[in-house]
C-alpha cells in the first residue's frame, strides 16, 4: 500500500477521528481535558533540524486533530525514551508514537504496551524484535533503497574509480546500519572505488566535521569521494575539506541523504553534489495508522515512503517546495 493509497484510505474510512471515537480494540480510557484523546511521543532529540521538522509535523498533526499530545524529548537516551513510554502506559495514553534511538532493546518495554491495550507506532526507525505484533506498524523511508541510490549516483559521477570516506548514522541505529547495508552492496559491483574509511559521525554536523578533519589527517590526496549518512555530516565534512584547501562537490564528491533545504542551498552552491531525500513529515501517517489501529482495523507492518534523488540538475528547481 503506497503512503497515497494509505492517507485515502485512513482519512475516509469512517465519520469519526482518533480525536471523537470510543476505539473498538484497546480500551477507551485516558481521555485529557475536555475529552480529548491522548497519545504518547517518544521522540530521540532535537540534535538536527530533519529530526526538528518531524517532531513539528507530529505535533501540528496532532492539534490539528484535537489530540492532547504528551512529548518527552529524549536527549539522545534510549533509557529515557523507555522511561516516557512507561509513564505514558502509566497515564492509559490510547497510543504511542515512537521514534526509535536504536534497534534493540526495546521488547520489555513494548510488551508492556500491549499488555496495557496500547498501539505503538514506529516512525522513521524500526526495531529488531522477535514478535512484530508488539508494534502496530512501522511508517518510514527505505534506508537500504536510499544507501543503493546514493552508492550508485556516486559512482557514475566519479566514473566507477574513487577513494571515499562513509560518515555513518549513530551506531546500531536502523538507518545507520541500512544505509551502510545498501551503499556497500552498490559498492560491490564497483572494484575500484575504495572505502578507505567508514566512521560514525553520529548523524551530528559537529562529528562529521571532526571526524572528517581527523581522516583527511591519515588519507589525504587519497580522499575523492565522501558519503554521508545524512546532510548535517555531509555540511560538517564539507567544512573539514575546505579548512584543508580541497574543495568539496568539484576534487571531492559529496553525496548525502535526507534532502534538508540547507543541502539544496549547498547544492545549488556547488559544494555538496547530491542528497537522497528522506522525508521527516510523518505526523498526518502516524495519526491516521493510529486511528485505524483503533477502529480494530489491520495494517500492514511496513508504511513505505518512496524517496528521491536530488543533484545539480534538479536541485534548484525543487528547493522552493521543500519544507524542511
Amino acid at each position: 500500500m503506497n503512503r497515497q493509497t494509505f492517507l485515502r484510505l485512513a482519512g475516509g474510512a469512517a465519520a469519526c477521528s482518533l480525536a471523537a471515537c470510543q476505539p473498538s480494540g484497546p480500551s477507551g480510557g485516558g481521555a485529557g481535558s475536555g475529552g480529548k484523546r491522548v497519545v504518547g511521543f517518544s521522540q530521540i532529540g532535537a540534535d538536527n533540524p530533519w529530526r526538528t521538522a518531524e517532531t513539528e509535523s507530529i505535533k501540528a498533526e496532532a492539534a490539528k486533530r484535537g489530540i492532547e499530545l504528551k512529548f518527552s524529548d529524549a536527549q539522545g537516551q534510549q533509557e529515557a525514551q523507555i522511561s516516557a513510554m512507561r509513564s505514558f502506559i502509566a497515564q492509559g495514553v490510547q497510543g504511542i508514537i515512537l521514534a526509535p534511538k536504536v534497534e534493540t532493546g526495546w521488547e520489555a518495554i513494548l510488551k508492556e504496551a500491549k499488555d496495557a491495550k496500547i498501539p505503538v507506532v514506529l516512525v522513521d526507525r524500526g526495531v529488531a524484535v522477535a514478535d512484530d505484533s508488539l508494534y502496530a506498524t512501522l511508517i518510514a523511508s527505505d534506508f537500504v533503497a536510499e544507501g543503493t541510490m546514493a552508492g550508485e549516483w556516486l559512482a557514475k559521477k566519479c566514473g566507477g574509480k574513487a577513494g571515499v570516506i562513509q560518515l555513518e548514522g549513530t551506531t546500531g541505529s536502523a538507518p545507520a546500519n541500512d544505509r551502510k547495508k545498501g551503499f556497500e552492496a552498490a559498492m560491490a559491483s564497483h572494484p575500484e572505488i575504495k572505502v578507505l574509511a567508514s566512521q560514525t559521525g553520529d548523524f551530528k554536523r559537529s562529528d562529521g566535521k571532526n571526524v572528517m578533519e581527523a581522516l583527511l589527517k591519515v588519507h589525504g590526496a587519497a580522499i575523492t569521494a565522501v558519503y554521508a549518512h545524512n546532510d548535517d555530516m555531509a555540511i560538517g565534512a564539507i567544512q573539514a575539506l575546505e579548512a584543508a584547501g580541497r574543495r568539496p562537490g568539484k576534487d571531492v564528491v559529496v553525496v548525502s541523504i535526507d534532502g534538508m533545504g540547507f543541502a539544496f542551498d549547498a547544492i545549488v552552491e556547488g559544494k555538496l553534489n547530491a542528497t537522497v531525500e528522506c522525508n521527516p513529515l510523518l505526523g498526518e501517517m502516524a495519526f491516521a495508522a493510529l486511528e485505524q489501529v483503533l477502529k480494530g482495523e489491520a495494517l500492514p507492518k511496513l508504511l513505505v515512503q518512496k524517496d528521491r534523488l536530488f543533484d545539480e540538475s534538479n536541485a534548484a528547481a525543487e528547493r522552493p517546495n521543500r519544507k524542511y
